[in-house]
């Protein structure tokens, strides 16, 4: 598995979670020029992008977790998070890791968030 997502779980209305993503095998030393990315896919639904961040941090978010959500990408530690507050049942889904560059598109394999009302 080059991206291993994790930090999902079962939390009520109004909690939070963190997200972790770590790429290894093969494109950890590619991770600091790839743009990354959380998309999240709701039972019956298409995947959808939640958050991005490019290589020089900048960032964009889906506009329902604006102001709730923020991702963020540690270098060193070849890891991108996603930090999620204010958690509602609407963001209940399986977030998926993605990482981009050049000729590259890698997926993690997702990590489950319920939240419960």
């Amino acid at each position: 598995v080059q991206l291993q997502a994790s930090g999902g779980g079962l939390v009520p209305a109004g909690g939070s979670l963190r997200l972790s993503c770590t790429a290894s095998r093969g494109i950890s030393s590619s991770f600091r020029v790839m743009s990354m990315g959380w998309y999240r896919q709701a039972p019956g639904k298409q995947r959808e992008v939640v958050a991005i961040i490019d290589i020089d941090g900048g960032t964009n978010y889906e506009d329902s977790v604006k102001g709730r959500f923020t991702i963020s990408r540690d270098n060193t530690k070849k890891t991108l998070y996603l930090q999620m507050n204010r958690l509602a049942p609407e963001d209940t889904a399986v977030y998926y890791c993605n990482g981009r560059r050049a000729g590259l598109d890698v997926w993690g394999q997702g990590t489950q968030v319920t939240v419960s009302s």
